[in-house]
């Protein structure tokens, strides 16, 4: 068997003992009571009364106002009506981190941009305003915009990213499809998915929030035909609304939030007790202690990679590379442009995504780190 099957093995095969994930939405008695309102008022899509009331549910928890927040049917759709709000130019290069998932790149595509990949700070993992300047200064073409990738969970600076944009003359659609914990709104669009893999599930869909009444205005309007208020599109768009019984479960969820947290807190706290001993092994910065999420991942010791992936496959340890080997590795844009991008390459050759689920048991987390300690030191 090749190293990319294993590598799908290690996630869902039936020898894997310990998942690495195992999602788990609200369960059907939540759903109960929302479901009969939907049954009641007979309204099961387009902008139902279930729909508004958790756009506004988030928008109380993010401190917007309703107008500043839409909810869409999934993060790749509302990262490319982020981008295709401000009209850009079919082909300009819309700049982004190579270490990033495919969904970040695809979406550049579907909204007629070319992806630019460049490198990423190597302690934070992220695209900076710094660098992001830096790479503007290099590119082979107009960079238009600009997709900054909260990585894993990561919160980024907002107030950073504005002032890139108004400095630069640049758009800023910002991906922070597994942020939902730290997430702080700012004027730059940020795109916040509620797939069932996420700390707030839904199954599939996903919210673009900005403190931008009228972007985020355009936005529900191009994911709805481009509709202003009738039949008639008056501009390019898709359909990329959400539906009531999406909205259902996105309103149990919000409902058990609390109790949510409060569990992928104590699996951070115990990685990062169990794992604290371990020399040279090193948790994604601030995983745990600044904010929590549904991976979690660590960096090992070059050269450590392939042969913890083999103890974990022996014992029955399901991992993954969550983002391979980066997006410039991807034969759906070997096109794209790019910078050099060593610190993408070493993250993909040292980092690893261990199992993280809500009930995963203490001892299993001492397990994984037993055996992360038995290769690794």
């Amino acid at each position: 068997m090749d190293r990319q099957a294993r590598r799908v093995w290690r996630a869902d095969a039936p020898g894997v003992t310990i998942s690495v994930a195992k999602p788990l939405l609200p369960p059907a008695s939540a759903l109960l009571p929302y479901l009969e309102r939907i049954d009641a008022a007979r309204w099961y899509s387009n902008g139902g009364p279930l729909v508004r009331e958790f756009e506004a549910r988030l928008a109380k928890r993010l401190g917007v106002s309703e107008r500043e927040i839409v909810l869409v049917s999934n993060a790749t759709q509302g990262l490319a009506l982020s981008l295709q709000a401000v009209d850009l130019p079919p082909g300009t290069l819309c700049m982004m981190p190579a270490w990033s998932f495919a969904a970040s790149a695809h979406a550049a595509v579907l909204a007629g941009l070319v992806p630019y990949f460049v490198d990423v700070d190597e302690a934070s993992w992220s695209l900076t305003p710094e660098l992001a300047e830096h790479w503007l200064r290099r590119a082979p073409g107009r960079v238009g915009a600009v997709m900054p990738v909260a990585p894993f969970g990561r919160p980024l600076d907002g107030p950073a990213w504005e002032r890139f944009r108004r400095e630069n003359d640049c758009w800023v659609a910002i991906d922070a499809a597994a942020a939902f914990d730290g997430l702080r709104a700012s004027e730059c669009p940020s795109v916040v998915s509620l797939h069932a893999t996420k700390l707030l599930g839904v199954g599939e869909g996903a919210f673009v929030v900005a403190r931008d009444g009228a972007l985020i205005d355009a936005i529900r309007t191009r994911a709805n035909f481009g509709f202003l208020g009738n039949r008639e599109a008056a501009m390019k768009a898709t359909n990329a609304k959400l539906s009531e019984y999406a909205a259902a479960v996105g309103l149990a969820g919000l409902d058990r939030w609390d109790e949510t947290r409060a569990a992928f807190a104590r699996v951070a706290n115990e990685y990062v007790r169990a794992l604290d001993p371990v020399p040279n092994v090193q948790l994604q910065q601030g995983y745990g202690r600044e904010w929590v999420s549904t991976t979690a991942n660590v960096v090992l010791p070059e050269g450590r990679l392939e042969p913890l992936e083999d103890a974990f496959e022996e014992v029955g340890i399901g991992t993954r590379r969550w983002w391979g080997d980066g997006l410039a590795a991807h034969l759906a844009f070997v096109s794209s442009p790019r910078a050099p991008t060593p610190v993408t390459q070493r993250l993909a050759a040292t980092v690893i995504g261990l199992p993280c689920w809500s009930d995963l048991p203490n001892e299993m987390i001492a397990r994984v780190a037993e055996v992360v300690a038995e290769v690794c030191v």
